[in-house]
C-alpha cells in the first residue's frame, strides 16, 4: 500500500472516541490553526454527535466514516485501551496517520504488529503522553542536556494514591489487564525518564494486590463490586543502556496521595522535575554545596493534549520526524510488560527494543502559531 497523498495546508484530524478524554483534546484542536478537525466518531453515534455538536464540529457518526473520509490524515485514537490496536490498525490499512491514547497497546505482539503495518503502509503513528513536550518537562530536558547536572546517574519517581475507584464513575477498565497503576500511570514517567536519560535495559519489580474487589465509590454505579485482575501495588528498578538506573513506585493502594514526584540526579546537582502528567510546572534544582533549592522557570507552550497531534501535522507536511513516535510507545509499552512479567517471576526482564531519543522542542515552538498555509 502506498502512503497518504502529499497535501499542503492545515491537516485534517479526525477523533475516534468521543468519551470524557476527547474534550482535554477538542479544546485544544478545535483551535490549533495547523490542524482542522473533521469528524468525531464512536460506536454510540449519538454520543458523537453530541460531542460534535458541543465543538461546532458538522460531521459525527460511526468509525468507518472517519476512516473513509477523504481529507483526514490523521486518526486521532481515543478509545479505550483494549481497542487500540484495533482501530489504529484499521485506521493505517486505510492510509490515515494515527495519534493513539496511552498505552499503544497491551501486549509486545500486537504492539509490534502495528508498527510493522504502518512502516509498510508508509503512514505515521504517535501517540500519548505528549506531556513531555511542554514547557515543564522540554525546560528541564534542556537543562540535563546544556551539562546543569553533570553526567545523569539515577532517579526516583513516585505515583500513589489510593486508587481511581473513590471518583471515577466506571473505574473497574481501570484495574483490568492493560490498565493498573503501571499501565495507567508509568507512561508519563518512563517517557520523562526516556528523555533524560535515553532508552532502558533492563528491570526488576516487585508487586501487590491487597484487595480481589473494589467497591465504586461515586456516579450512578456507585456501590457496586468489581474485580481486580492487576497488581495495584509495583516497585520497579530500571537499569538504561547509559548505565543510568531509576527506583519507581507505581501503586494504587495509599491512602496518602503522592504523586508527581521526579528527581533526577547527576554528578553535579539534582533537578526535581514537574509532575509527568501536566505540561508545565517550574524545575527546582540543588546543586553540591546549596544549602536550598533554586526555582528555574519553565518555559515553553503548555497548552495540553494535542500538542503531539500538531507535531506530527507539522512533520507530515515538513517530512520531517515528530516527537511522540510510536517507537518510543512501544519501548514504553516493552518496559511496562517487563515489569509486570518480573513481578510475575521475581527476575531481572530485559527490555528488548530501543530507541533514539527524538530532538529537544525550539523553546519557541508554538502550537497556537499558524505555519501550515
Amino acid at each position: 500500500m502506498t502512503g497518504p497523498i502529499v497535501r499542503t495546508g492545515p491537516v485534517g484530524v479526525a477523533i475516534i472516541g468521543a468519551g470524557n478524554i476527547s474534550t482535554q483534546y477538542l479544546d485544544n484542536l478545535t483551535t490549533f490553526p495547523d490542524v482542522r478537525v473533521l469528524v468525531v466518531a464512536d460506536l454510540l453515534e449519538d454520543v458523537a454527535a453530541a460531542r460534535a455538536a458541543e465543538y461546532g464540529i458538522e460531521i459525527s457518526g460511526g468509525v468507518a466514516l472517519a476512516l473513509n473520509h477523504p481529507d483526514v490524515e490523521i486518526i486521532v485514537n481515543l478509545t479505550i485501551p483494549a481497542m487500540h490496536v484495533e482501530v489504529a490498525t484499521a485506521a493505517v490499512n486505510s492510509g490515515k496517520h494515527v495519534w493513539s491514547e496511552k498505552p499503544f497497546s497491551l501486549d509486545r505482539a500486537s504492539g509490534r504488529g502495528l508498527l510493522d503495518a504502518a512502516d509498510a503502509a508508509g503512514v505515521r503513528l504517535g501517540c500519548a503522553p505528549d506531556t513531555f513536550l511542554g514547557a515543564g518537562l522540554q525546560t528541564a530536558r534542556r537543562l540535563i542536556d546544556s551539562g546543569e547536572i553533570g553526567t545523569p546517574l539515577t532517579a526516583r519517581t513516585v505515583f500513589q494514591t489510593p486508587g481511581p475507584e473513590s471518583w471515577h464513575p466506571n473505574p473497574a477498565f481501570l484495574f483490568q489487564e492493560g490498565a493498573g497503576p503501571v499501565f495507567d500511570m508509568a507512561p508519563y514517567y518512563l517517557t520523562a525518564l526516556i528523555q533524560a536519560f535515553g532508552p532502558l535495559a533492563e528491570v526488576v519489580a516487585v508487586g501487590s494486590t491487597a484487595r480481589p474487589t473494589r467497591v465504586v465509590g461515586s456516579g450512578p454505579k456507585a456501590g457496586e463490586e468489581f474485580a481486580v485482575e492487576v497488581p495495584t501495588h509495583v516497585s520497579a528498578i530500571a537499569r538504561f543502556e547509559s548505565g543510568a538506573t531509576s527506583q519507581s513506585v507505581y501503586s494504587f493502594e495509599s491512602p496518602l496521595p503522592h504523586t508527581g514526584f521526579i528527581e533526577i540526579t547527576g554528578t553535579e546537582a539534582t533537578l526535581s522535575l514537574p509532575d509527568p502528567n501536566n505540561f508545565d510546572g517550574d524545575i527546582s534544582i540543588w546543586r553540591a554545596g546549596d544549602e536550598e533549592w533554586t526555582v528555574i522557570p519553565a518555559t515553553g507552550p503548555s497548552h495540553g493534549r494535542g500538542m503531539g497531534v500538531v507535531d506530527m501535522a507539522r512533520a507530515i507536511r515538513s517530512g520531517g520526524e515528530h516527537r511522540a513516535t510510536g517507537t518510543q510507545a512501544y519501548h514504553v509499552l516493552d518496559a511496562m510488560v517487563s515489569m509486570i512479567e518480573s513481578v510475575q517471576t521475581g527476575a531481572f526482564v530485559a527490555v528488548e527494543s530501543t530507541l533514539t531519543r527524538s530532538a529537544a522542542l525550539p523553546e519557541d515552538w508554538d502550537p497556537a502559531a499558524q505555519t501550515l498555509n
